[in-house]
């Protein structure tokens, strides 16, 4: 039996009202964000993002980072959403996450025949997306 999957939890640099709202574009879902305010914090804009979730075919957590936290900042990681959904589902969250992005590896068909491809999105994450060619059919 298979184990849980992590769940990215990213802290970003008072985007995550921003990045959570658009990946709920991008991926459909439900979404929750809870402000400063809503949890009684004092040590950042009231209006900031203490916990916000992205709940769907994609799960996403994230928030504002704090004043003693880091942003999120990465290189070598990827986002994989290798099989997550349909070829045509998975062009559309490509295209849309190189949008204000970068692509850095074009999805394309690879010698294997499988086809992957790697975007850097707006915020500094970098996915994965990609399908076996039997996921065509």
């Amino acid at each position: 039996m298979p184990g849980p999957e992590p769940k990215p939890y990213i802290l970003f640099p008072g985007l995550a009202r921003e990045a959570l709202t658009g990946y709920q574009q991008i991926f459909g879902g439900d979404l929750a964000l809870h402000t400063y305010g809503d949890f009684g914090r004092s040590d950042g804009p009231a209006d900031a993002i203490a916990h916000g979730t992205l709940d769907g075919p994609v799960t996403v957590y994230g928030a504002d980072a704090g004043p003693d936290e880091d942003a999120f900042s990465s290189t070598g990681l990827l986002f994989s959403l290798l099989g997550a959904a349909s070829p045509e589902v998975l062009r559309t969250w490509f295209a849309a996450l190189a949008e204000g992005g970068r692509i850095v590896d074009p999805l394309a068909e690879r010698p294997w025949h499988a086809w992957d491809g790697q975007v850097r999105d707006r915020y500094g994450l970098t996915w994965l997306l990609g399908w076996e060619p039997a996921a065509e059919g």
